[in-house]
């Protein structure tokens, strides 16, 4: 029986894959790994905490908050940023910067990783990335840095290269969210055994807003993928 480690956040891209893999593994097969890095909506941890109690999955908790020690102001998304989250689309921001304000630079490959180490002492054999679509993508028609360039396509198939050969060929990234949209990603997780109950235990605010600010990125992003799966066009009830 595969055994796979996720990377759970507690937003909804990767709570949608975690019920990917209860699915595909079961859930005593399945290890949720958290990872506190600074950022400012802690809130979500607990968001995390709570879909590893919901499902039963083993979960882990890392702090690598000293990494980013001093370096603040790389990415408006750390405590004590000088810098501030952009209240607007990610395309939107494209137009005039190279990567979105919250891009925190390498986050994605650290946290990769990290849990290429605990997934393979755990026996693990696939980690699973919630990297999708919204967040590879690029200004004027593809040309440009991504919005995240630790979620494009490329990356994924590189890091995941470097995962496989450094661990043996024990290891390798699943990523299936990757070519997604937000709200796909929403439909991804119901057919997956998501409900409306586990969404609303998942948090996505950039400014840690409870609930959320409505108004940065990624509350833009959540808010119009679950707006596209609400209780008419399909959204389950818990």
């Amino acid at each position: 029986m595969s055994k796979v480690l996720v990377l759970l956040s507690g937003g909804i891209d990767s709570t949608s894959l975690l019920y990917a893999a209860i699915k595909k593994v079961g859930a005593e097969n399945v290890v949720a790994l958290n990872m506190y890095y600074g950022q400012k909506h802690k809130v979500e941890i607990d968001c995390a905490r709570w879909q590893a109690q919901h499902t039963g999955v083993e979960y882990i908790e890392k702090d690598i908050s000293t990494v980013f020690e001093g370096l603040q102001n790389s990415s408006a998304l750390l405590a004590g940023s000088d810098k501030e989250i952009a209240h607007e689309s990610y395309a939107e921001q494209l137009q005039h910067t190279d990567v979105v304000s919250a891009y925190v630079p390498y986050r994605n490959g650290m946290f990769l990783s990290i849990a290429a180490a605990i997934a393979y002492a755990k026996g693990c054999d696939e980690i699973a990335y919630g990297a999708h679509a919204d967040d590879a993508v690029r200004r004027n028609n593809g040309e440009g840095t991504a919005a995240y360039p630790d979620c494009t396509e490329r990356f994924i198939y590189h890091q995941g290269e470097a995962i496989t050969e450094g661990t043996g060929g024990k290891l390798k990234i699943w990523a299936p969210l990757w070519n997604k949209a937000k709200a796909q990603v929403v439909r991804f997780g119901l057919d997956n055994g998501a409900t409306r109950e586990v969404y609303e235990h998942t948090h996505s605010c950039y400014e840690g807003v409870v609930g959320g600010c409505g108004t940065c990125g990624t509350c833009i992003d959540a808010r119009e993928a679950l707006d596209a799966w609400d209780e008419t066009r399909g959204l389950k009830q818990s």
